[in-house]
């Protein structure tokens, strides 16, 4: 825990109340954003996206000048590393049911910046099929809840640090992501990304890609990608 700075609803501290619904249900949702020289990277996607997220789950959300006072405290010797805000609806009382007047605990978190080999960006990298699927949940598609298992559950399938990431498919047999990653498939000068109304996780650098590509003239479709039409691809990256 030396390496990485945490507060706590804006306390300095490493502990959450065991009675918190994130830790009880995975009740809430988190951002992870690389932070270079001190500076979170697109701040705005990322915020835009968790306001999304606790108006989807009806949790109030935390309010960005709170969460971006405590980000910049945080980053503020001018670093790099990776900055985790995690959302929570707050306490509860035993049960399901969420409470009229929820109070949503937040933890702001300061982490290393992970290294990564230079030939993953020069030569690519290795990926595997993961056999555990993602399930159909179209209210939680696209959202970066808390509810991680069946990530947890398909990166446990390896071992071999050769091995960079596993792709992840639903129950038809669709390609939809990586366990940590997006998927992007280049066919005949057109770039495809999976359709992630049914599961999956919307990532920011995933809206950034297809709006540059845009930008740039390119077709761009965001459609069902059988997992076999992976192997017919000119160019795959994650």
């Amino acid at each position: 825990m030396a390496d990485i700075a945490i507060l706590v609803n804006g306390a300095a501290a490493d502990k959450v109340a065991v009675l918190d619904r994130g830790f009880q249900y995975g009740d809430g949702l988190f951002e992870t954003i690389k932070v270079t020289q001190g500076t979170p990277e697109f701040w705005a996607r990322h915020m835009a996206r968790l306001v999304f997220g606790c108006s989807r789950l009806g949790i109030p959300e935390p309010g960005k000048d709170v969460l971006r006072r405590e980000a910049e405290q945080l980053c503020a010797d001018g670093a790099d590393g990776v900055l985790k805000i995690i959302v929570t609806r707050g306490q509860g009382g035993r049960g399901y049911n969420p409470p009229e007047a929820a109070q949503p605990s937040r933890v702001v978190a300061l982490y290393p910046l992970p290294e990564y080999p230079q030939t993953h960006a020069r030569e690519g990298v290795r990926v595997r099929d993961c056999e555990t699927t993602l399930g159909d949940q179209p209210r939680l598609a696209g959202l970066k809840h808390l509810n991680r298992l069946e990530q947890v559950l398909a990166r446990s399938e390896w071992s071999d640090p050769e091995i960079a990431e596993g792709i992840m498919c639903d129950a038809s047999g669709a390609a939809v992501e990586g366990t940590m990653s997006n998927l992007f498939m280049v066919r005949d000068g057109e770039l495809h990304t999976p359709d992630l109304t049914r599961c999956g996780v919307a990532g920011i650098i995933r809206g950034a890609v297809l709006e540059i590509a845009r930008n740039l003239g390119y077709e761009t479709k965001v459609r069902r990608i059988p997992r076999t039409e992976l192997g017919e691809a000119d160019e795959i990256f994650i």
